[in-house]
Parts: structure tokens; sequence; C-alpha cells
């Protein structure tokens, strides 16, 4: 496969996934853009990777935890609508706005994990990897992955209960 040709294929997916792990779709795109434009110089060696796909995810992965991205957590949008744009699968009888605001309000608690917490839910939930597959992408122990992920859970729960308001609470 040719470079110009795995781009092609696989343009739309990496989007997606640069999409998920910044929350912006501008700078996924500025993301995805300096990735493949450092996958063009280096195809050749990158062609015979066991998988190239999983190494130009990789890329994008490791992109998004530099440090030259870290002013984008200060910057992320609400992203709602461009989410559910982007969703593979949607349920023809469901309402669309309450889709959106669901959307909305989750991609809005994601966005105040810290970046690795961030990026484990996503690599989990989102790419459905298992542990080992997201430790060996993160470059550190499995633990830390588990660790991670059950942080980030209970913060986004604690999120949750403190937007349900308590009976006989009247706003």
């Amino acid at each position: 496969m040719t470079f110009p040709e795995f781009a092609a294929t696989r343009l739309g997916g990496l989007l997606r996934y640069a999409v998920m792990l910044t929350g912006d779709r501008d700078l996924s795109q500025d993301i995805v853009q300096e990735v493949l434009a450092r996958t063009q110089v280096r195809w050749k060696r990158i062609e015979r990777a066991d998988s190239p796909d999983a190494y130009v995810r990789r890329m994008v992965l490791n992109e998004y935890l530099s440090w030259r991205r870290r002013w984008a957590v200060r910057n992320v949008q609400a992203v709602g609508e461009r989410l559910a744009e982007l969703s593979d699968r949607h349920a023809a009888e469901s309402d669309h706005a309450h889709d959106v605001v669901e959307t909305d309000e989750l991609w809005n608690r994601l966005a105040t994990l810290p970046r690795k917490q961030r990026a484990v839910l996503v690599l989990r939930y989102y790419e459905q990897l298992s542990d080992a597959e997201i430790a060996s992408l993160l470059g550190c122990a499995e633990v830390t992955v588990r660790s991670n992920a059950s942080k980030a859970l209970a913060t986004l729960r604690l999120q949750q209960e403190s937007r349900i308001p308590v009976a006989g609470d009247i706003r």
C-alpha cells in the first residue's frame, strides 16, 4: 500500500480518534496533519511495521500527550454537536437534541480530566483496547492504566452525582 492510499483510507478514522482525544476538531486536524506529514517522510519504515495503522494511531496519541499540546487542555470546546455528527451509531428513534445535550455534558465532564486519564478512557471505551494494549501504548504498567481509569470514572461519577438535585432542593 502506498502512503497516499493509506492516508486516503485512514484519514476519517484518524480524525475521529483525534477528536475523541482532544475535543476540538481544529486541533485534531492539526495533530493528524502533523502526524501524516511525519508518516509520509518515514513511510518506507512504517509500512514494514506489523500494523502501520496501529503505529500511526500511536503517533496521534503521542502527539496529543506531547508537551507541545499542553495548552489544548485549557482550550477544550464543547463539541457535542460535532461528536454527534461523527458518531458511528445513530439510532433512528432517538431524539437528536437530547443526544446532543447528553453528549455535550459527557464531553464537558471528560474535558475536566487530566490528559492521561482521558486518554485511558478513550483508548478503553472508544478504541476498545485491553489494559495491556493501553499500557503498551502509554508506556506504563497495567496497574497504572487501571488506576487512571478508576480515578477518571470516580471523578465522572462524583461530577454526575453533584448534578443530581437532592429531593426537596429548590433551585
